[in-house]
């Protein structure tokens, strides 16, 4: 009896490609839905200057976090699925073993090198008020290179539920955890001050001087729910792990070759973790700089032509925030962060989840399998991204004015980049699946070099287009478009030709783009008819229901998407088949 249920439990942990994409795509709209929820309350409390310091932290945080995984995660999970496609069981349970220091070592480190970051770094960035934010930020070091562990190790196990659940665990606490801390502290400083005349026994001549010394500690707080939830996701991690284990019977252990000496196997990882890792790393470095000197161009064009750019933005940017315009500006970009990165981040669950399947066809040689499933990823990938990218070019400003009723003047800034962003997230998010299918057959290399020449694109378009005082902060939209379109075409174009795949373009491209436009035509339509002449959430939500109705009944009539696909997707699929066939009947 013990046996039979074990072998259904195994049988639950692995996933199918379209199953396993609808748990993290689920997973990661949820906690993409917190994540917003967190802006729009957070955001709304610190203000612009106040989510400068936030994104100064990641900027330092990200670089870090890349450097102390150094891509290892993405080299656990191929090399897990690619030994149990070799039967290596053994060798599996090895790399776990050799994972766990590894990952708790160079995390530690990472968290040192980062509180010590925090004393020279901001004054760098000329925002020295970011430090404590930084020093908030630099425990989640340790927790997410400890909970890579766990993710990698199950996702080449092709069970993505552990990685799903401990994310919505981290964004819950962000959310929750991290809005009330930043609510107290500046609930406290305001009733001190009120009672007093003081902070935090300092005496203050005006409210309006107390908050601008309490947003630094307000977005300190809003960041402690982020370390407070990365605590909590490692440590379900850690005890679901001891709980289910990996799955592999006693018969899999005994028929397994003997693995690879410990010295092979942290060399399999360190070949496989370094491209991927260097990669991420450049990325990460790449986007410190790129947020640098678009701080200094924005400061060049206040003192090279103050009149043309302030006459943009009239009465929009508060006396207060003058002397650091640049802080305001980026901080006012940031803003589009909770609509435009929703979607790399779903495509990016994609990558995660189609990594396991293609690495097992690559490695069993399979080409026709490898085929398919390179082209299962791009149509699934675009049916995504293009509606999604539309949608926040055509409806994102007037979300925005419905997320942030209370900051106008960052909605104003905000509003004249996302058309733009919207446009260019969708070769954003569609890179990630592509350099990750790169990634699966063995081209771990080619990532980094493609990525690199992108991302310096990116910044010398933005350097370019930032520091022209009629455009300034939009030319960081503009960046990132070009950028993001030499990355996906040039990693579309190597995957295709070295793996010699002859992709059915009608099928995989042309049918869900041209649907994709008849989404964007009709919600463009149903834009003016609605949203334009009663400007409020419901009318946003009802454009986008009428958009997606249509969208859906021309991806089935057109049989875009097929029966056979339909019935894969978790819980739902069967009743839409259903409803079909009975409309059909």
């Amino acid at each position: 009896m013990k046996e039979k249920i074990d072998l259904k439990i195994r049988k639950n942990r692995k996933q199918s490609l379209a199953k396993g994409t609808f748990i993290l795509t689920f997973s990661i709209f949820l906690v993409k839905v917190l994540g917003m929820m967190f802006r729009v309350f957070v955001t709304g409390m610190i203000g612009p200057v106040g989510a400068t310091c936030f994104t100064v932290a990641y900027e330092i945080y990200n670089p870090l976090f890349a450097l102390s995984t150094a891509g290892f995660p993405v080299a656990v999970a191929r090399l897990v699925s690619k030994n149990i496609a070799l039967g290596r069981y053994k060798d599996v349970k090895r790399i776990y073993r050799v994972s766990v220091p590894m990952f708790f070592y160079t995390g530690f480190i990472g968290m040192i090198l980062m509180i010590l970051a925090s004393f020279f770094v901001p004054d760098l960035m000329k925002i020295p008020d970011a430090k404590y934010a930084i020093i908030a930020l630099s425990p989640t070091l340790l927790f997410a290179c400890l909970m890579s562990i766990y993710r990698g190790y199950h996702q080449g196990l092709r069970n993505v539920i552990p990685t799903a659940v401990s994310e919505i665990i981290e964004a819950s606490c962000k959310f929750f955890i991290g809005f009330l801390v930043s609510f107290f502290i500046i609930d406290f400083s305001k009733k001190e001050f009120l009672q007093k005349g003081t902070f935090f026994g300092l005496s203050c001549s005006s409210l309006q001087e107390v908050m601008k010394r309490v947003i630094p500690l307000a977005s300190s707080g809003a960041i402690f729910g982020v370390t407070f939830g990365a605590m909590l996701g490692f440590l379900y991690l850690y005890f679901t792990h001891k709980k289910i284990g990996d799955g592999f019977t006693k018969e899999n252990l005994l028929t397994s070759p003997e693995p690879e000496s410990k010295k092979n196997t942290v060399k399999s990882l360190f070949k496989t973790a370094i491209p991927i890792g260097a990669g991420s790393i450049f990325f990460n470095i790449a986007s410190f700089i790129d947020v640098t000197l678009i701080l200094e161009r924005i400061r060049y064009v206040m003192l090279l032509d103050p009149e043309t750019l302030l006459s943009q933005y009239k009465n929009i940017i508060p006396s207060s925030d003058l002397d650091n315009i640049h802080g305001f500006l980026l901080g006012c970009f940031s803003f589009t962060t909770p609509l435009v990165m929703m979607i790399p981040a779903i495509t990016q669950g994609l990558g995660t989840v189609s990594l396991p399947a293609v690495t097992r066809a690559f490695t069993k040689k399979d080409s026709e399998k490898l085929k398919k499933s390179v082209e299962s990823v791009i149509k699934m990938m675009l049916l995504f991204t293009v509606p999604a990218g539309i949608f926040v070019s055509v409806l994102g400003p007037n979300l925005l004015m419905l997320i942030y009723p209370h900051r106008p003047e960052a909605v104003f800034v905000a509003s004249k980049v996302i058309p733009l962003l919207g446009f260019a997230v969708i070769f954003q998010a569609c890179s990630l699946p592509v350099t990750s299918m790169l990634q699966a057959v063995g081209r771990v290399d080619l990532p980094l070099k493609i990525v690199s020449l992108g991302l310096i694109l990116k910044i010398i378009v933005n350097y370019i287009f930032v520091g022209i005082p009629r455009i300034n902060i939009g030319g960081a939209g503009l960046g990132t478009l070009a950028g993001y379109l030499f990355i996906l075409a040039v990693s579309l174009f190597m995957l295709l030709k070295k793996n010699h795949i002859k992709l059915d373009f009608s099928k995989t491209f042309f049918m869900p783009v041209m649907v994709s436009s008849l989404f964007g035509i009709s919600l463009v339509i149903f834009k003016f008819v609605f949203v334009n002449v009663f400007n409020n959430f419901f009318t946003v939500i009802f454009s986008l229901i009428l958009s997606l109705a249509l969208y859906f009944i021309l991806l089935i009539c057109l049989k875009i998407i097929l029966p056979e696909e339909i019935k894969k997707i978790p819980f739902l699929g069967n009743l839409f088949l259903k409803f079909f066939n009975k409309k059909k009947d």
